[in-house]
């Protein structure tokens, strides 16, 4: 059973007021440094206030050529959009002015950082090396919100990470402007000459249609993204900078009735262009940010992504993904996570990172320790060498976890090629080593990852996975299952040009069909998929999609006691997202599934509806339900025995978000769960896979789970933050069950966590 519970404390490191009594002499220390310096920023070649001054652009390159990417035609803008480029010694400027008269409504909505919503926005997106492996993100929307991202393997965004750029928006009746500086210190850069070939990519949305016009005319719904940016020299600028960012926290514990303080800092420190050091003391864990409920019955651990700040900033070469969801050979939330006695969770004294190059090869050197006979030591080495038309990299972790007496080592090459514009090709080969209790175990795996960009909007996708039985990356990684072999091969075609009169602007079909064994010769299942991926021409989309599963065996249910095989099944899905039209946006979300050991005798559902009211441009509040309900839900006990459950789960979550300003912001956020599950037959697996009646004792059982949190943020300045955060929650799990609405209903009495949490953080910068 994994849980995780949207309180304060979720994620949260619990340290010790002693450790960090020694820890504020250092960091005092750090403290009066950058304050003895001058920290007035220098005169900028361009001033960024929105307002686009001919003259301070004038040197710049003028890009007009916008073309439509969302519908993804290549026809000309609907609406006028011009762009300047320019290079200058504090960064790289970029303006835009978006023609968008009376006739077309403007988005003015506040939105948070790294917002979702469907808004008038501009993006600046840059591969700073221009070898095609990690890129930046820069979003401003018409109110000067801000979203940013790292971009790796060609289209994946990370919004976790978030950096300190200058940005500025501007208007009249007739159009909008927005002005952006990112200085040249936001990303290790290899060594130039007189010059450096950036990769640039830039676009702008129309909110009230959803339209995507860009410049060059690439897109991430194409398997080349990073790829296609287009090349631009610029001067070889380069800056140092050293940055610390202190904080100080306090928690009051009402449950145990204790205070705890807490303090550390993130050090930031660029010399040169091609190296960058960031090192983190008793880095906060995260408390002011919640991880959404989740109630985890299966066998396949909850991936959460990691918002602290040491362990996004400059993460993007540590990047080392397979075809396999969510997978990675350095998984950060594992640096902290549960201690290995599985009390509480792990006390990180320090951490440390260096980025950087040395000539064409790029370079990565990560450390972290823990306190305490129960902490481990986690090192990670990461290589890239890029050449012309492809990428070849190393990765290397390694996990020292004394408590148990166990050291793990993994090393894996990966290799991405780009022989033609239409062929994109990506292999990954991993090797684990494990030694435990004087034992060693040793494994592989291989990936393959191939695309195929046909005319006309037709694409192939092949994928081919191999892992081996006792490959184990996730000491350090995280992989949600080993023993693997499976081969898919989808083909696709993408409607763009659409009649007038049609409601949608484009159809993106997938056919897909796929094969997988284990490692030991069983087969997990052969699937049919087909999908429909649709924009419309009012700003809402819809997704649709149906797997058709064969019979197959499930080799994970009761965790290593034997496969159990099961019948034939199917599930399908439908969604559609309305994006705010007047005061009222909503999603929806549909599925109807087989499965079990009823096969498609029975067929359960899910349903979700979540309608959002937008008081004003700065006020919204939602409310979400979803009902669940799985006829024939397996549930392992212990050994070989498992139970058929009748399961039925409710979930509501429901929250504000008042935007008072870009620098104020309230949330309230709550999240309650309510799950019964009522036995139908217990039953024993045996050796030949076959589920055997037993008349042994399984009882009925439900849980209720709770995660409320009040959050006020000001940011004082970039990247420098006040959060006061009230948060409760708990979780109970019974023999009993009062039915799914009694047990949503008796959730808000859980009372397991309940924190007041104080937490200032300044960024000092030199």
């Amino acid at each position: 059973m994994d849980i995780a519970a949207l309180t304060p404390a979720q994620g949260a490191g619990s340290g010790h007021a002693s450790s960090s009594e020694r820890r504020l002499g250092l960091l005092t220390g750090l403290v009066l440094y950058l304050l003895a310096g001058a920290f007035a920023l220098p005169a900028l070649a361009v001033d960024i206030d929105g307002r686009i001054d001919s003259q301070e652009w004038r040197e710049a390159r003028h890009v007009t050529d916008f073309r439509k990417v969302q519908p993804l035609n290549g026809e000309p803008a609907t609406l006028a959009t011009e762009a300047w480029i320019l290079a200058t010694p504090e960064g790289l400027a970029v303006a835009f002015r978006n023609v968008q008269p009376p006739s077309v409504p403007r988005t003015l909505q506040r939105v948070q950082r790294d917002f979702v919503e469907q808004v008038d926005r501009v993006n600046l997106m840059v591969d700073f090396d221009g070898d095609h492996r990690t890129g930046y993100n820069f979003t401003v929307s018409s109110t000067d919100g801000v979203y940013d991202a790292i971009i790796t393997n060609e289209s994946s965004f990370n919004s976790d990470w978030d950096g300190h750029w200058h940005h500025a928006v501007a208007g009249d009746e007739e159009s909008w402007s927005v002005e952006i500086l990112v200085p040249w210190h936001i990303a290790p850069m290899r060594k130039a000459a007189d010059e450096r070939t950036l990769g640039i990519y830039v676009d702008r949305i129309v909110g009230t249609t959803g339209e995507r016009v860009a410049w060059p005319m690439a897109s991430y719904q194409r398997p080349r993204f990073l790829s296609d940016f287009q090349p631009v020299s610029v001067p070889d600028y380069s800056q140092a900078l050293l940055a610390i960012t202190p904080y100080v926290s306090g928690v009051y514990d009402a449950v145990d009735q204790d205070n705890h303080a807490d303090a550390g800092a993130d050090v930031f420190w660029k010399p040169s262009g091609q190296v960058q050091l960031t090192a983190t003391i008793n880095p906060d864990f995260g408390q002011v940010e919640s991880d959404d409920l989740v109630v985890n019955f299966g066998a396949v651990e909850t991936y959460f992504s990691d918002k602290r700040p040491f362990f996004t900033e400059n993460q993007g070469i540590f990047e080392f993904t397979t075809p396999s969801d969510y997978s990675q050979l350095l998984y950060t939330r594992r640096v902290g996570g549960t201690a290995d006695d599985g009390e509480g969770l792990g006390d990180i004294v320090a951490a440390l990172k260096l980025n950087g190059s040395l000539g064409a090869t790029k370079y990565g050197l990560f450390a972290a320790d823990e306190a305490d006979a129960v902490g481990r030591t986690f090192t990670a080495l990461r290589l890239v060498r890029d050449f012309d038309s492809q990428n070849l990299g190393l990765m290397a972790t390694h996990v020292d976890r004394p408590y148990l007496d166990r050291e793990a080592s993994v090393v894996g090459l990966d290799h991405d090629w780009r022989p033609t514009a239409h062929w994109n090709v990506r292999t990954r080969l991993i090797g684990s080593d494990v030694a435990e209790g004087g034992e060693t175990t040793r494994d592989g795996g291989a990936t393959v990852w191939a695309d195929y960009e046909m005319d006309h909007g037709w694409r192939q996708q092949w994928i081919g996975i191999h892992f081996g039985n006792e490959l184990d990356i996730n000491d350090a990684g995280y992989l949600q299952r080993n023993s693997v072999n499976y081969l898919h091969w989808q083909v696709s075609r993408r409607f763009t040009e659409l009649p007038a009169e049609s409601r949608y602007a484009s159809k993106d079909w997938r056919g897909r069909v796929s094969t997988d064994y284990n490692d030991h010769g069983q087969l997990m299942g052969h699937q049919f998929r087909l999908s429909r991926d649709s924009r419309l021409r009012d700003g809402s989309s819809e997704y649709a999609q149906v797997n058709v599963n064969s019979a197959g065996y499930d080799d994970l249910l009761t965790r290593g006691h034997g496969a159990l095989w099961l019948p034939p099944n199917f599930n399908s899905s439908f969604s559609y997202e309305r994006p705010r039209q007047g005061h009222w946006g909503y999603q929806v979300r549909l599925q109807a599934f087989s499965g079990g050991l009823s096969g498609n005798e029975q067929i359960g559902y899910d349903a979700y509806v979540e309608p959002r009211y937008f008081i004003n441009d700065a006020f919204q509040v939602h409310a979400g339900i979803e009902l669940n309900h799985t006829p024939d839900w397996l549930v392992w006990q212990y050994d070989n025995l498992i139970g058929s459950f009748d399961g039925r789960e409710i979930d509501l979550s429901a929250g504000l978000t008042w935007m008072a300003s870009n620098r104020h912001e309230l949330r309230v956020k709550l999240q309650a769960i309510g799950l019964e599950a009522r036995l139908r037959q217990a039953y024993r697996v045996d050796s030949a896979g076959h589920a055997i009646p037993s008349d042994e004792p399984v009882d009925d059982f439900s849980v209720s789970s709770l995660g409320f949190q009040v959050r006020y943020r000001f940011e004082f300045a970039p990247l420098s933050y006040l959060y006061v955060v009230y948060g409760r929650g708990g979780y109970e799990e019974g023999l009993v069950t009062d039915g799914a609405a009694g047990e949503v209903r008796d959730s808000f009495s859980l009372r397991d966590d309940e924190q007041l949490l104080v937490k200032f953080s300044y960024r000092f910068e030199n």
